[in-house]
Formats: structure tokens, C-alpha cells, sequence
């Protein structure tokens, strides 16, 4: 009886006020890592601004899973192409089982700096990557920066020769990959969540992170020295299952676009000086020593690793890879 109450009253109020009585649709946000980290400040963003939404007030509820608490680095993509999972933000190195393009952000040394990441990402050729994928049941909605990357090593490294045979951590990419290899070292494939115990039990000898994930995981502590060498980006791709996407009324996709488009300017904002602020946390522990390389310094190591730009030149495209490069001039 009550059942069918609420049915009679539900059917009413949509015959005269439009109103929706069907469940809200769930958005299962998961990702790998801390919460106190440029990714887990806007997943927890995205969520607190559509729940305050009052175009999305009852149609749609963001749950937030942080720290491979729902999926790990290896299965997150599989979950979203099953539908297990509606919204992610791998790293851009990720993606390259789906289209090489992507590849660009892995190369080292490509960017001078963020401003210039920016102008590329918000370029033609950047947004065009955006949903390069969606034939694969991928669909790009923003890029988040998490930050520059460093160098994390259980020895001093100044020289690129410094890095020679040492087995660092990489994320599941060839550019990655062979840009350790340029130094003569050995790369190992290694999921963020077992990162701190390899490096604890020497299974690896280093790893490449920014300072912001290299605090949040504590990797300070089981790695006493660090190369500020800003060498390569890390930056995430927001993505979602293109049909979940395209299967969602329009003014709910365009209400959560916009809302992802303005959580993306305060993610960006934020991510520099959440970086700052972990690699002051580090030097406060006095657990590690950071180097800081002369210009010169870096300068011989982005010459041993430039040549994994001809390396991927023909998969990722010399065209797109001028576009990237052509960034760092400012306006």
C-alpha cells in the first residue's frame, strides 16, 4: 500500500511540477591516491559542488574512492570500461594501450614549465586528445595537473651518469621506460600502492613522483636523497565510460561538464603550491637531502634523454610534438 502510495505521488508530482522521482544517478569517482594531493582535492571538489548544485539536486550523487580503496592501478581502467566504476583520473601515462598520441606528456623535457603545459592543453591539438579515445569507450572531460616530476634514488644523483644501473619505479609506459634506459639504468613497472615497499625492500632503487605524492605516500622515509630536476610532467586525464556519458540526459551532461571545467581552474591553481608545500614538509623531516641542478647541470641530462623524442617520433607524431614543444614560447 505504501508502495503504491508513493508511486500515485511520485506520478502526480512529475504530471505537475516535473519533478523526478527515480534514484539519483550514481557517479563512482575512484582513484589511487591521498586525498591531501592535487587528485584527491579535486575529486572531493567535484563531489561537494554537485551535491551543492541545484540543477543536479536529487539526479545525481558523487562517491569519492581514494587510495585504490575501490580499484588499484592495474584494474581502475578495466572497472570503467566495464561500468564498475563511472569517473577516474589516471595519469596520462596510462593511456597508452589506447592511443599513442597521449604519449606526448611522457616525454622528458618537453615542457619548460606548467604555463606552458597549460597552453598546449588548451590548444587545438591538446583538447583534440581529449577525445581521441571515445571510439574505445573512453571519454576525456579535463586534464588536472598534479605537477613537475623529480628524481628520488637511494644515492646521490647529479650527473646522469649518477643514475647508471640503479632499477627505478615506472609507471606502465614505454616512453617512461626508455627514458631510463637513455641513462642506463633499469626501469621497473611498479603500481603507485606498492611503490613505498619496493623502495623500503630495494626491489627498486628509485622512483621519479612529484613532491606532493612523494609526501602524501611518505616515500621520504625510505629514500634519502632527491634530484629537483623537474625533468617530466605528471598530469591526470579526468575520463568517464563514453556510453555512461552519452547515455545521461543532456542538460545533467552539461550541468556536470561545466562544474568539472571550473574544478579544473581551482585544481590547477592549487597543484603548485601543494607541491611547495609537501617538498617543505620533506626538508622540515630531515629524513633526505634534496639537490637543486645548475642549469648546466640539467642541461646533460635532458641531452641524454632527448633522444626518446625521436624515439616515439613517428607513433606519437613529429607534428604534435612540435605543437608541445612550440608551447614553451611564451606570447
Amino acid at each position: 500500500m505504501l508502495k503504491l502510495t508513493k508511486a500515485l505521488f511520485c506520478a502526480a508530482a512529475v504530471s505537475m511540477a516535473g519533478m523526478a522521482c527515480a534514484d539519483p544517478i550514481v557517479i563512482k569517482f575512484a582513484h589511487v591516491v591521498a586525498e591531501n594531493t592535487p587528485k584527491g582535492q579535486g575529486a572531493l571538489m567535484f563531489q561537494k559542488m554537485v551535491a551543492a548544485d541545484p540543477a543536479l539536486k536529487d539526479k545525481v550523487k558523487v562517491e569519492v574512492y581514494p587510495n585504490s580503496s575501490l580499484f588499484g592501478d592495474g584494474k581502475e581502467m578495466e572497472a570503467l570500461l566495464l561500468g564498475d566504476v563511472q569517473m577516474l583520473a589516471p595519469s596520462l601515462a596510462k593511456f597508452e594501450q589506447y592511443t599513442k598520441k597521449v604519449q606526448i606528456f611522457d616525454l622528458p623535457f618537453l615542457f619548460n614549465d606548467l604555463a606552458a603545459v597549460d597552453r598546449f592543453q588548451q590548444g587545438p591539438q591538446g583538447k583534440a586528445l581529449l577525445t581521441s579515445m571515445d571510439d574505445k569507450g573512453i571519454h576525456g572531460l579535463a586534464y588536472w595537473h598534479n605537477g613537475l616530476k623529480q628524481l628520488s634514488a637511494n644515492k646521490k644523483m647529479i650527473e646522469p651518469k649518477d643514475a647508471r644501473g640503479l632499477k627505478f619505479r615506472v609507471q606502465a609506459s614505454s616512453v617512461l621506460e626508455a627514458q631510463f634506459v637513455a641513462l642506463h639504468a633499469n626501469p621497473r613497472k611498479m603500481s603507485f600502492a606498492e611503490v613505498y615497499q619496493g623502495l623500503q625492500t630495494g626491489t627498486v632503487n628509485g622512483t621519479e613522483n612529484t613532491w606532493s605524492n612523494y609526501e602524501s605516500q611518505k616515500v621520504n622515509e625510505v629514500q634519502p636523497f632527491f634530484t629537483e630536476t623537474n625533468h617530466g610532467l605528471i598530469d591526470y586525464m579526468v575520463i568517464t565510460n563514453s556510453k555512461f556519458w552519452n547515455g545521461l540526459p543532456a542538460d545533467v551532461r552539461d550541468e556536470l561538464q561545466k562544474i568539472m571545467d571550473q574544478v579544473t581552474v581551482e585544481v590547477n591553481k592549487q597543484a603548485e603550491a601543494l607541491n611547495q608545500t609537501a617538498k617543505q614538509k620533506i626538508i622540515d623531516s630531515k629524513t633526505s637531502e634534496i639537490d637543486t641542478l645548475t642549469p648546466e647541470q640539467r642541461a646533460k641530462w635532458r641531452e641524454v634523454m632527448k633522444p626518446v623524442w625521436d624515439k616515439f617520433s613517428d607513433e606519437i607524431g613529429a607534428d604534435l610534438i612540435k605543437a608541445a614543444d612550440d608551447s614553451n614560447k611564451a606570447p
